[in-house]
């Protein structure tokens, strides 16, 4: 009887190369889309003004996004019973969580520059980035 074994420590480097390569695929994709956004909204009347829209504002925080999504959908992939069924309602959930913060800035309408169209450019950041996460996530990082 023949035993194999891989090398100590070779799921772990994979693991953690199909992460960080989700992570760059993600945040190359998903930063060119916000930058697009971005400049349809100022072309479309956003204020130069208001600073979510600009991109040393937004860039960082969709690679920090794309980076933390990664990271949990690791997790649920490998901790979960069901990680399908799970990314399936959570992945959502985090989205609209995560357009709170948007609409208390078009509601408050104090931030220079402020108007429910910059305002409405955020949110589609926020689904774009989203969306293009979990595609370069389901193709890198595949539940079962």
């Amino acid at each position: 009887m023949t035993v194999t074994s891989r090398p100590a420590g070779s799921s772990v480097g994979r693991t953690i190369g199909s992460v960080a390569l989700a992570t760059v695929v993600a945040a190359v994709a998903a930063g060119l889309t916000t930058v697009v956004i971005a400049l349809i909204a100022r072309a479309l009347g956003a204020s130069h003004d208001f600073q979510p829209l600009q991109p040393a504002s937004y860039l960082p925080l969709t690679v920090l996004g794309v980076l933390a999504g990664a990271i949990g959908w690791q997790v649920i992939r490998r901790r979960a019973t069901r990680p399908a069924a799970v990314l399936r309602w959570l992945a959502p959930v985090v989205v609209a969580l995560s357009l709170i913060p948007d609409i208390a800035v078009g509601a408050a309408g104090t931030s220079p520059g402020v108007s429910w169209g910059a305002v409405s450019a955020l949110m589609l950041m926020h689904l774009t980035v989203a969306a293009t996460a979990v595609l370069v996530y389901r193709r890198f990082m595949p539940v079962r």
